[in-house]
């Protein structure tokens, strides 16, 4: 019996983020960088960042090392785009046949990402305790049908329960929410990031599962296609050695675009799990196998018995392991060496 593959593709997101450092002219390349590169979606995050942090909130270790010293807010008022920037980018992405995307952190600018469209709602780990945020993405993503991407680093399961369960009480069915798991470091030491919590997530919820990956290098984003990953989420730079705070745990266009081609390569290696004859081995399983034939003359009405046959290929006549039913029956006809042996 033949079988066919058939797979639903993964979705793949570039995530810019903040690795644009405030300028629309670098947040365009890197949208056609992932254009470019095959990915799926591109996506920025939306701010106020006023609103967002207190004047003296300090800033994450990793973003005092490869930010320089400071305040979030101080920061983050360098990464903020405008609203007409992202109108930019949306309408950039539209006629490149991208999806944009932005990760909205306040209510907002929420609702004007709705307002200028989004094919999904991202909530960041960071935000997986905002109840007034969650429950407004869950009003935007019933009403819109709106898959929802509920990214949970930093979170234990109990975390994720509670704010999985601000979306489904609104009527969202569980499978349009997608668990992202996530090491909210950056970038993420290998020995923690824990690719097995896909199959925990996915267990403990029934709900599809992604990886968004702040790991060096494509290994880890990779492997993660292999734990049942459905959304892959993956940061993009044009240079790495930018300043600001997630560059270093990004990926440069060139790198991208490989981690994409394994992605894909490695949906097509994975298959659908069932084992069966592919097409591509009709052909050698006729030659490789074999049939049975008769190894001396054998007259017809004679009894055929274990030293009047043999196996060889190609197999196109009995399987050897129907043997049993053919032994001690008598044969139909006379047989020369080689000739195939048929059931009476």
């Amino acid at each position: 019996m033949l079988c066919l593959i058939m797979n639903k593709k993964l979705t793949i997101i570039a995530e810019v983020g903040v690795n644009h450092n405030g300028d629309l002219a670098k947040a365009l390349k890197l949208i056609d960088a992932a254009v470019d590169s095959g990915a799926d979606m591109v996506k920025f995050q939306t701010f106020s960042a006023s609103d967002l942090t207190t004047e003296c909130a300090p800033k994450a270790d990793y973003q005092n090392k490869y930010d320089g010293v400071g305040t979030q807010q101080s920061m983050l008022q360098k990464l903020q785009l405008s609203t007409q920037d992202h109108i930019a980018l949306k309408n950039h992405c539209l006629v490149n046949n991208i999806h944009f995307l932005s990760t909205a952190f306040g209510q907002e600018e929420l609702d004007f990402l709705i307002k200028i469209g989004i094919p999904a709602i991202k909530v960041p780990s960071g935000e997986i305790t905002h109840l007034p945020l969650l429950e407004m993405m869950a009003a935007h993503a019933i009403t819109h049908s709106l898959p929802v991407y509920l990214s949970t680093g930093m979170s234990t399961l109990g975390e994720v329960e509670a704010a999985l369960n601000v979306f489904l009480s609104t009527g969202l069915p569980r499978e349009q929410v997608t668990l992202m798991h996530c090491l909210s470091a950056y970038p993420a030491p290998k020995s923690e990031v824990n690719l097995k919590a896909i199959k925990t997530l996915s267990d403990a919820f029934h709900c599809p599962v992604g990886y968004s990956d702040h790991t060096l290098g494509i290994t880890a984003a990779i492997a993660s296609v292999a734990f049942g990953a459905s959304v892959i989420e993956k940061h993009i730079t044009l240079d790495k050695t930018l300043p600001g705070p997630d560059h270093k745990a990004s990926l440069e266009p060139h790198e991208f675009t490989e981690m994409v081609r394994a992605i894909r390569d490695t949906e097509l290696l994975l298959g659908d799990g069932i084992k069966c004859m592919q097409p591509t081995e009709s052909n050698t399983r006729s030659v490789a196998r074999r049939s049975i034939r008769a190894s001396r003359p054998i007259s017809e009405g004679s009894i055929i018995d274990f030293n009047s046959i043999t196996c060889q290929r190609p197999a196109d006549g009995i399987s050897p392991m129907q043997l049993s039913l053919l032994l001690g029956t008598k044969a139909t006809r006379s047989y020369n060496p080689g000739d195939l042996i048929e059931f009476n």
